[in-house]
């Protein structure tokens, strides 16, 4: 098959065509985020998934390919062929919609709209709930950057009572290229964090930062042992396998994994004894990394021996601060509660944010789903016979209950931002991003600083 937007819907979409009210002329349908596990989101992707499947024009084969697969699946008589030959007759196969949406980065408090979606052409008012499918994918990488950014306050937080704020663009690194379900996952995920932190080893992110969103070089990684490469050497030759390292790479940072049989003797014995002088002696950092058992326990035991054995400094915070020579990273087990278990096993115990980073996988890219911040796409308008209706659903027990009539996004001087109707006051902070099968790029840089604005009230 070919790249084709009339196949990138759910089942049931191809025939809704027959479902709205005869003279149904517009469709408005929004998104939002109705709540989850955080109180704000970071809008992002958006324009991930406009270039990668809104823009390209539709044409006489896609036509007749989709309607030989609808057709089969859903059986003759179905499929709108009339309504998607039009598109590629009268608007040159360009989708005849308006996206409006806030600018990504932003960070929005949880129930407000954050992306509208509407037709501009009266036969076209079946199609603005047809991209539903495909643009509420917008929920994934927004979720990642939302949770990318409450971990980076977390951190920063450490950083602010402990030591310096300036380390916090490496404090969180991207550890989860192998652990999602595909490759772009990883890319648009691995994108996500991105715009919080600078550090990743997904390089599926850098390759989407690149290409959706202009960035040359969006993230960075350092030379870094797996368990492979040091258990290679057996374990009555770990000291050789670590020494090995730090000849392979004289400079610059470089990360050891170090639990493959004893953290603690490896720690203590290898690393803050045989391997002392080495590791005073080289050009740069040696990042320490535990990789099993009880991760706030496992961290703090380690930072201690690592004291003991390489001295540390008290800063103008009051905290202990390693020799500059010595780092932790923990990438096992790391989630939003265990990172704050492990910073404030830390910090009660004296210790600065400074000396720890943190990797992770599974609990960035995967360990989420659209309920984690409650991602929706519901129609709240309709123009009939030239009448617009305000529409709604308002269930039973009432969480799922939607927003009428079509909407802006304010500014709020308590929240930040609210959802208003359109006659109401302020300046409507959605913008269009695309129109006419035509879109509005936006760049990196941008997105980062607007997630950052006020990363900072903490």
């Amino acid at each position: 098959m070919t790249d084709n937007i009339i196949m990138k819907t759910d089942s049931y979409k191809v025939s809704h065509y027959k479902q709205y009210p005869k003279g149904t002329e517009n469709v408005y349908s929004y998104i939002e985020s109705r709540g989850g596990e955080f109180k704000t989101t970071v809008f992002f992707g958006l324009q991930y998934i406009i270039k990668k499947h809104l823009l390209k024009p539709i044409i006489m084969v896609d036509v007749d390919e989709a309607e030989k697969f609808w057709n089969a699946h859903l059986g003759p008589g179905v499929f709108h062929r009339e309504g998607w030959e039009h598109i590629v007759l009268d608007h040159g196969g360009k989708l005849p919609l308006r996206i409006k949406a806030v600018p990504e980065g932003t960070i929005v408090p949880v129930g407000n709209v954050l992306v509208t979606v509407e037709n501009i052409c009266k036969k076209c008012y079946w199609l603005t709930s047809y991209v539903e499918t495909i643009l509420m994918q917008v929920w994934y990488p927004t979720t990642v950057a939302t949770i990318s950014r409450e971990i980076k306050k977390l951190i920063l937080d450490g950083l602010v009572k402990t030591g310096d704020t300036s380390l916090i663009d490496f404090k969180l690194h991207d550890f989860g290229y192998r652990g999602v379900s595909s490759y772009e996952s990883a890319g648009i995920g691995g994108v996500a964090h991105l715009v919080n932190f600078k550090g990743t080893d997904t390089a599926a992110g850098l390759e989407f930062a690149h290409e959706f969103y202009g960035e040359p070089m969006a993230g960075f990684s350092i030379p870094a042992a797996e368990h492979s490469t040091m258990t290679a050497w057996g374990e009555e030759n770990e000291a050789e396998a670590f020494a090995n390292m730090l000849d392979s790479f004289p400079k610059g940072l470089v990360a050891v994994v170090s639990d493959s049989y004893n953290i603690y003797r490896a720690c203590e014995e290898t690393w803050g004894t045989k391997l002392k002088e080495k590791v005073l002696g080289r050009d740069g950092v040696v990042v320490v990394r535990p990789d099993s058992g009880i991760p706030h326990e496992v961290v703090l035991q380690v930072v201690t021996i690592l004291g003991d054995k390489f001295g540390y400094a008290i800063n103008e915070k009051g905290y202990k601060v390693l020799n500059p020579k010595i780092r932790v990273i923990q990438g096992d087990g790391v989630d939003y509660d265990e990172i704050k278990r492990i910073l404030d096993n830390l910090i009660g115990s004296g210790w600065s944010v400074d000396n720890i980073a943190f990797g992770m996988g599974g609990g960035l890219l995967q360990k989420l789903n659209r309920d984690t911040q409650s991602f929706a796409m519901k129609c709240s308008s309709v123009i009939v016979d030239g009448k617009e209706r305000e529409v709604f659903k308002s269930p039973v027990g009432g969480f799922k209950k939607s927003k009428k009539g079509k909407l802006r996004l304010v500014k709020d001087v308590s929240e930040g931002y609210k959802t208003l109707p359109p006659l109401e006051g302020g300046d409507d902070l959605l913008e269009t991003v695309f129109l006419n099968g035509n879109m509005v790029s936006d760049i990196f840089e941008n997105i980062r600083k607007r997630a950052e604005a006020r990363v900072y009230e903490i």
